[in-house]
């Protein structure tokens, strides 16, 4: 029941160093967790509540994606108030938050029974000194996290006392408190079969006084479960759904009605169904991917030219067509068709198709649908079984089935719908229907009358990150690079002879001669005083001063070639 349905704005931050804080999820707050493990219910309820905490934080610390409990402390109340795991990141630690679980389960549950105002004072005191923690923590992490005050946290109660008495309990003590940070308190009473019926509220539980409400500030929920692993988990889960609520999530855009130009705006909010099995990186198994064919068939080791085994679906259920809900279902579907592989004889495949026929009649005609499953290909690590899929099987007014990947029970998220009224308000009736007047209706839906815009999107891409000429703008730059390769290599090759022919004059071993030209007589001794020999040059005179140390100091070179003779203009003699 909700004390105050005044709510305060909430902010976060985004550049916390310790709290990852998503874009996507940006308003969801910390959790606190206070178990009440009073004797004689908490044997019990103790079981139950640590199985489901177990698997719930198994699959919290896996996902991937956006952070959806950014921080998560746990009480626990019994002979006296401890806090059995300050607050820690949720993501990445599940070696320590079953180390806390396994030390709640350690509580026993057997002992004497405290009062009611005994143990309505322990959980005051374990309110207010896990919120006290909470400020601490913030203030001492993350400079970014410092700057908001406003940063929320929820509290769960879970209790086996009657609940509309636990809250009254917390509206007294925490009425002159500070809940500054404190968004909403969920009072979570497991009940057993037995006790369905005995929480009936009298007159004077009913009454509230409405000074306290307001003075308390914050919301009060009430929440009634089953002694059950799954309505419990269920209870959890919600924490990894979006918490935001401080805006609408999507516009639905209606066309004016006849009688009035302004379009009418219908505003939505949007919840998750199920956790998506992409989410889970160590699942291979649980039709993460169904895109493609080769998603769907069974990873298999060895060559990349084997052919993969075919995958085995084993029908467990027949379903009712109006008794399956869409949201549970997920993923791109696949069509099923008769097989037409070559490698089956006439007969057989003749047999198949014929069986296959049958099959889609049957259903189609019984408004049927099939329930497989997956039988897993690979062993866990520990040596238990390994992850196994589910799908369904639609027929089709063609000779095909349609095969949809469904949610199993760990993926499920809370999902309460409220019943709509029997009738809705005249006037938005009357405008509803005039709005959806003007639109064009269609027997049967051709989706290639839709177009997205793709190949146009695409296209302005593809003009933007690569060249109009590709082939010109590589040859330039090629001549670019040739360029200053070609003078630095001529550079070296100056630098060259004139190091060689310095450590030749200073050892004097080996002298080469080159033949002078007939016409280049006059001209050896001044080019010899202008500088450096030409590049052309050098490399021949490199070429004699190496096959003269390899056949000794007397042995002339070779002649130059008469090619050689028209380049060279001038002589050389290298002491």
């Amino acid at each position: 029941m909700s004390m105050d349905n005044r709510k305060r704005p909430v902010v976060s931050s985004n550049s916390g160093n310790s709290v990852y804080w998503s874009s996507s999820f940006t308003r969801q707050p910390a959790r606190i967790l206070i178990v009440e493990a009073l004797p004689p219910s908490w044997s019990e309820t103790c079981m139950v509540l640590c199985d489901a905490l177990e698997n719930f934080l198994s699959l919290a610390c896996s996902l991937d994606g956006p952070c959806r409990i950014p921080l998560l402390s746990l009480y626990a109340i019994s002979r006296q108030q401890e806090c059995l795991l300050p607050f820690v990141q949720v993501r990445g630690n599940l070696a320590r938050l079953r180390s806390c679980v396994e030390e709640l389960r350690s509580i026993p549950g057997e002992g004497c029974v405290r009062g009611a105002a005994r143990g309505g004072e322990l959980l005051r005191r374990a309110v207010l000194d896990s919120l006290q923690q909470f400020k601490q923590y913030i203030r001492h992490t993350g400079t970014g996290i410092q700057a908001s005050n406003n940063i929320s946290v929820e509290v769960t109660v879970v209790t086996s006392q009657p609940g509309r008495g636990v809250v009254r309990q917390l509206e007294k003590g925490l009425k002159d408190a500070d809940l500054v940070s404190l968004k909403r308190l969920l009072v979570v009473q497991i009940y057993s079969a037995a006790e369905w019926g005995q929480d009936n509220p009298s007159p004077e539980d009913t009454h509230t006084d409405t000074e306290d409400s307001l003075m308390l500030g914050t919301e009060v929920d009430l929440q009634r479960v089953e002694n059950s692993v799954f309505a419990m988990e269920t209870v959890l889960k919600a924490w990894l759904q979006e918490q935001g609520g401080d805006r609408e999530h999507l516009h639905l855009l209606l066309p004016s009605p006849l009688d009035n130009p302004i379009p009418v705006c219908v505003k939505c909010d949007m919840q998750e169904r199920l956790i998506s099995p992409a989410l889970i990186p160590l699942s291979p198994n649980l039709g993460v991917k169904t895109e493609s064919v080769r998603d769907f068939l069974p990873v298999t080791k060895g060559s990349a030219n084997q052919s993969q085994p075919p995958r085995r679906l084993k029908v467990i259920k027949t379903l009712r067509a109006d008794g399956v809900c869409e949201s549970v279902l997920y993923g791109l579907p696949l069509v099923i068709r008769p097989t037409t592989c070559w490698q089956l004889d006439w007969d057989e495949m003749e047999s198949n198709h014929n069986l296959f026929h049958a099959l889609c009649h049957t259903l189609r005609s019984r408004d049927l649908f099939l329930l497989l499953q997956v039988e897993p290909v690979q062993r866990s690590a520990a040596g238990g079984s390994g992850v196994t899929s589910h799908y369904v099987l639609q027929p089709s007014p063609s000779l095909s089935l349609l095969l949809k990947p469904v949610v199993s029970r760990e993926l499920l998220l809370p999902c309460s719908l409220p019943a709509p009224p029997l009738e809705p308000a005249a006037d938005a009736l009357h405008t509803v229907q005039g709005c959806l007047s003007q639109l064009d209706e269609e027997c049967v839906f051709n989706p290639l009358s839709l177009s997205s815009n793709l190949y146009q999107h695409l296209r302005s891409r593809g003009a933007f990150s690569q060249p109009r000429y590709p082939y010109r703008l590589q040859t330039a730059a090629h001549r670019e690079q040739a360029q200053p390769a070609e003078g630095a290599k001529a550079s070296r090759q100056q630098r060259q002879p004139q190091n060689q022919g310095r450590q030749l004059g200073m050892s004097n071993k080996v002298r080469a001669t080159v033949a002078p030209l007939p016409s280049a007589s006059s001209h050896t001794s001044s080019s010899s005083s202008l500088g450096p020999p030409p590049a052309k040059a050098s490399r021949r005179a490199l070429t004699l001063l190496s096959s003269s140390s390899s056949g000794g100091g007397n042995q002339r070179a070779p002649a130059p070639s008469r090619q050689e003779e028209d380049h060279d203009d001038e002589s050389m003699v290298i002491q």
